[in-house]
């Protein structure tokens, strides 16, 4: 539960303004219960450094809804400890406003799962890397990447690829030149101008360019 109410309010929000939301919530609610019952505006209020407040707090509440009733009165997701990766991110994403990013979370950073959340940084860095096209949606890419990543890497490469989104492959135009990875990188020779020209073999950012497929 923790890890569920920390991921959306993580959403389009730096970790330090997430965690300061946080830990405002819990202050002021300390139980999941006492949260549950929480007065919208107050709670939104609480959560005011997160960001999107009006929007994460309804939602917030809509999701301890839907799991005190589905589970009898109770807010306790104990069982997934022990339940299937499959049954556990089903019934994630069948909660309101919980997307791949924040089930994979839930996976990956609490329950100690091979899940690969795909962020904004992800998503970036995988495009340019190849892994998928620039159609390729950060939910699509979710499977994709789960699909290619080594169940044993795929936490590392999360973290290694928020990294390097947020210190090198930055949005805009990305550090290439000081990018250990330039020489595996599709998009590299695009940014630092040797790529051939006229060359149209290569599309930048493609896994088609890379290993013969489409996104």
């Amino acid at each position: 539960m923790e890890e569920l109410v920390l991921t959306v309010l993580s959403q389009n929000t730096s970790d330090v303004n997430s965690e300061r939301a946080y830990a405002a919530l819990r202050e002021r609610y300390p139980t999941w219960d006492s949260l549950s019952q929480a007065d919208e505006r107050d709670l939104a209020e609480a959560i005011r450094p997160g960001g999107l407040a009006r929007i994460k707090a309804p939602r917030i509440l809509a999701i301890l809804a839907a799991i005190r009733d589905r589970q009898g009165g109770s807010l306790d997701l104990e069982w997934m400890r022990t339940a299937s990766t499959p049954r556990v991110r089903d019934y994630l994403l069948s909660l309101p406003g919980v997307g791949p990013k924040t089930a994979a979370c839930v996976l990956a950073f609490s329950l100690g799962r091979a899940a690969l959340p795909v962020d904004t940084h992800v998503h970036r860095v995988a495009g340019r890397l190849g892994f998928f096209d620039e159609r390729t949606t950060a939910a699509d890419a979710h499977g994709v990447m789960e699909a290619e990543v080594p169940a044993g890497l795929r936490v590392r490469m999360h973290v290694g690829m928020i990294r390097l989104g947020r210190t090198i492959c930055r949005a805009g135009r990305p550090l290439c030149s000081a990018c250990s990875l330039q020489d595996l990188c599709p998009t590299a020779p695009w940014v630092l101008g040797r790529a051939p020209r006229g060359d149209s073999s290569q599309t930048r950012g493609s896994a088609a360019s890379r290993k013969g497929r489409s996104g």
